[in-house]
């Protein structure tokens, strides 16, 4: 849970709740909240956290220089979106991305309901 809470830390978040087995950080902008929680079993987390920036290409640069080792750097995707691809201590998967306007109205844009 240390290197957990640390590596989220040095990513920028604020830290709002610590325990020995959950941790809440708050996102930077936005009001949004995630949580981490230690469990006894081990599993495989075939999901992946996004987490969006319009600074993205300088997030990536400061994060390097604090020692965060990224799998990919920001490279543009065919879905208009730009990412950055790392891992959590825990293994899990994690782009950092800027959408822009492509995230909530990209080309392909439908509009269904209910």
């Amino acid at each position: 849970m240390e290197k957990a809470t640390r590596f989220y830390l040095i990513l920028g978040f604020t830290q709002i709740v610590d325990s020995p087995h959950y941790a809440r950080f708050e996102c930077p902008d936005g009001g949004s909240t995630f949580s981490l929680l230690l469990t006894g079993s081990s599993f495989e987390n075939g999901s992946i956290i996004y987490f969006e920036s319009e600074n993205l290409n300088q997030w990536v640069d400061d994060l390097k220089l604090k020692g965060i080792k990224f799998e990919q750097d920001p490279t543009d995707q065919s879905y208009l979106w730009r990412e950055a691809t790392l891992s959590d201590p825990s293994g899990n998967k994690i782009k950092l991305y800027w959408a822009g306007e492509a995230r909530l109205n990209p080309p392909w844009r439908v509009e269904k309901r209910a």
